[in-house]
């Protein structure tokens, strides 16, 4: 194929790819679901019995203040609102967002209905609270006597009340309570389970709920929890793409122009630069590659890494098949270090290095066959090359040196690592973090975090029913497992498979018990065949270390059983990653060096300059890592940033690493090329969103480490014996 062919074939090729956005537009997506690889999550949405659905919480408070649960006529205002919700008969307060369903909804207050119901007594119509409070029930909900709507009522009453609410009738043995008293609160939860039809949903349509009703009726309603907080991270990160994404082009625009002198090879590099993105991820969107939003970081780094090609063609001293083995060198070696990111146990990171891999072997491509030539046009050549003698300066002390500056770095920057999770992703001065730390300060249900574990039985198996219950007590013993106190006793939370006096089997025992108030049928199945259960355990939500030695100790308890499962849960396996991250950090960096002289010793076959390219990234990446803590704290979401810069830094260390003396364009072509992609890590530094923000920061020093380590590797070079005459025609092929 002809070049001029195979440039109009990559052409069109790229632009087809992009024209597929229309048929495939991207909706990114911010969960659990697109951060983690959790093998429990997996399995229960593969096999759980019921749909899958996400837990959202609301919180309601009323306009004026003051108690709401004792007041009769705000607890029946509040339930005639539920009613509303559900069947939407009132135009002003009624669900009608197609983005999201509801599965069901679970309120305090429709459970003391049913608890009253099962008494003979109508909370719906009742005109004063004796009407169901008399006669009096002495022991309450939580008594040995109480009906199961009324343990339910009781449960409820402990999850989605404040701690410090006095429960009358809910416990009549807490201290201070009454069975001839409701229970009172200022404040309540919903739990509204939303199912979408895709993997997660937009959180933020509760957000329009909330504040259409809030607005309509006399109540604040606010929508919280975990899953609103990644919402509010997704409507974060999105704000910011699009405040970096026009900007950057506008940047890199005016550092091309200014850097290269010629607008046309600036408006050549920054179209090629807008095609890439938009065929990679036209492609991707079509092959069904399910985008995070943490995915969007990666382009304006593509966009960052895109320039050297057009500086080291258009203003360097160097010859076409000299420019085309750097670009080369550097291409490969960035996608060797970046491509350890694919074997990341953390599947945001996976998918981020991908796109980046992508976008780099993207870049590369259309750089070498597609505008080369017109590069080389573009360039001037006798009086530039006339300038652009040989440097004679040779100062081979400048590598060793900045080598153990960069080393000075990683000995002297801060230990430790942060645990992967919401907190991460949210500005630190977010009102939804001091919302949350509210939250959790008065509610058991928001300072607890859910334990997921897995374990495979047969539904008709009364030894696996037997196995099940005597783990599930054993579970309950852990320090870790959050109680309900009533005073009297405790009960851990420990949700499964039920007791059952009646049945001696799972399938038996959970057909007779029916479902708890948080979840339905926990058993697994396939074909109708139960294959497993799923058992929910509350765990403090705030102790990280106390989460990996809970999934430790499960795993060791499950093993003594002899049964097979897995333990899941977003506290779990987010401490785990960072665990895992903390003990092989060094050993990463390490093998991205490996890597990165072996595809460097392929392509130059010369093991001296592979090494130095190879000792180079390393340093860099040490010195990355250690500035990821300086500036903030190390943790998963620096991990790939640290690879990217080691990726750089080859990139770099390639361009000085041949025997070529340096000269003013060399050097220039090297320094406008690094500031053009700082001032693109710039920008996404000012963002609000923190992995994009962290990014920034550690790909603009990144850059500037690395660019300053390649200019003292090519000041190492030893004088040249002739000097290449200002009039050598380019290579044409």
């Amino acid at each position: 194929m002809r070049p001029e062919q195979l440039r109009l074939a990559l052409v069109v090729g790229m632009l087809m790819s992009a024209g597929l956005l229309f048929a495939y537009p991207v909706n990114p997506k911010m969960n659990t679901e697109v951060i983690f690889d959790d093998e429990a999550a997996m399995r229960m949405r593969d096999e759980g019995i019921q749909e899958e659905n996400y837990q959202l919480v609301l919180r309601f408070k009323h306009d004026e203040g003051g108690q709401i649960t004792s007041n009769l006529s705000r607890v029946q205002e509040l339930m005639q609102l539920e009613e509303e919700f559900l069947d939407g008969t009132n135009p002003q307060t009624a669900w009608e967002y197609d983005e999201l369903y509801i599965d069901r909804i679970i309120t305090p207050l429709s459970a003391w209905s049913d608890a009253f119901d099962s008494r003979n007594r109508s909370l719906e119509n009742a005109t004063q609270w004796a009407d169901v409070l008399l006669p009096e029930n002495e022991n309450g909900w939580c008594g040995n006597n109480a009906t199961d709507e009324e343990l339910m009522a009781f449960e409820s009453t402990l999850l989605m009340l404040p701690e410090n609410t006095n429960f009358g009738i809910a416990c009549p043995a807490f201290s201070g309570a009454s069975a001839t008293q409701p229970p009172a609160a200022n404040e309540i939860l919903w739990l509204v389970y939303v199912g979408s039809g895709e993997n997660g949903g937009d959180w933020n349509v509760l957000n329009i709920w909330a504040e259409k009703v809030s607005v309509n009726t006399d109540y604040e309603i606010s929508a919280v929890g975990v899953n609103m907080m990644y919402g509010k991270a997704k409507a974060i990160a999105e704000e910011d793409l699009k405040f970096i994404i026009i900007p950057s082009i506008f940047i890199l625009g005016a550092m091309l122009t200014i850097g290269l002198r010629d607008w046309r090879t600036a408006a050549a590099t920054l179209g090629g630069v807008i095609l890439v993105i938009c065929a990679e991820v036209g492609a991707l969107a079509a092959l069904g590659f399910e985008f995070s939003v943490l995915d969007g970081i990666a382009l304006p780094i593509i966009m960052g890494v895109a320039v050297d090609g057009a500086f080291w063609y258009s203003r360097s001293s160097r010859d076409r098949d000299e420019v085309r083995s750097m670009l080369y060198v550097a291409m490969i070696t960035t996608i060797a270090a970046v491509s350890l990111a694919l074997f990341s146990p953390i599947r945001a990171q996976r998918s981020l290095g991908l796109v980046m891999a992508i976008g780099i072997i993207l870049d590369w491509v259309l750089t070498r066959f597609v505008l080369e030539d017109f590069y080389l046009s573009r360039r001037s050549i006798p009086d530039e090359r006339i300038e652009a003698s040989q440097s004679n300066l040779s100062v081979t002390w400048a590598w060793p040196v900045a080598l153990l500056v960069l080393a000075s770095i990683a000995v002297i920057s801060p230990p430790g690592v942060h645990v992967l999770e919401i907190e991460q992703f949210l500005p630190e001065d977010d009102l939804v973090l001091e919302e949350m730390e509210d939250l959790q300060s008065k509610y058991v249900l928001a300072s607890s975090t859910i334990a997921w574990i897995v374990v495979d039985v047969e539904g008709d198996n009364q030894a696996d029913y037997e196995a099940v219950l005597n783990l599930q007590r054993q579970l309950g013993q852990h320090p870790s497992v959050i109680s309900l106190e009533t005073g009297l006793l405790e009960t851990p939370m420990v949700i499964g498979i039920s007791d059952s006096n009646e049945m001696n089997t799972i399938d038996g025992a959970a057909q007779f018990e029916g479902d708890s108030t948080l979840f339905k049928d926990m058993r697994l199945q396939k074909d109708g065949v139960t294959t497993g259960v799923s058992i929910a355990v509350f765990i403090d939500g705030r102790n990280s270390d106390a989460a990996i030695q809970f999934s430790d100790d499960v795993d060791e308890l499950i093993d003594n059983y002899g049964m097979e499962g897995v333990v899941g849960g977003d506290l779990p396996i987010g401490a785990k990653a960072a665990q895992t991250f903390e003990n092989t950090r060094v050993v990463q960096i390490l093998s991205a060096g490996v890597a990165i002289f072996l595809v460097a010793f392929f392509a130059l076959r010369v093991p001296i300059k592979a090494a130095r390219i190879a000792v180079g990234a390393v340093a860099i990446g040490a010195a990355v890592d250690g500035m990821a803590s300086i500036f903030g704290g190390r943790g998963v979401n620096t991990a790939l940033a640290v690879l990217l810069g080691m990726g750089f830094a080859a990139d770099y260390l390639s361009h000085a690493s041949t025997e070529h003396r340096p000269t003013k364009l060399d050097t220039s072509a090297r320094w406008w090329a690094a500031l053009s992609s700082i001032s693109i890590f710039i920008l996404l530094a000012m963002t609000s969103f923190p992995p994009a923000r962290d990014a920034g920061r550690l790909l603009s020093v990144s850059i500037l480490f690395s660019v300053i380590l390649a200019t003292c590797l090519s000041l190492m070079h030893k004088p040249a014996k002739t000097l290449m005459p200002s009039s050598a025609p380019l290579n044409d092929h």
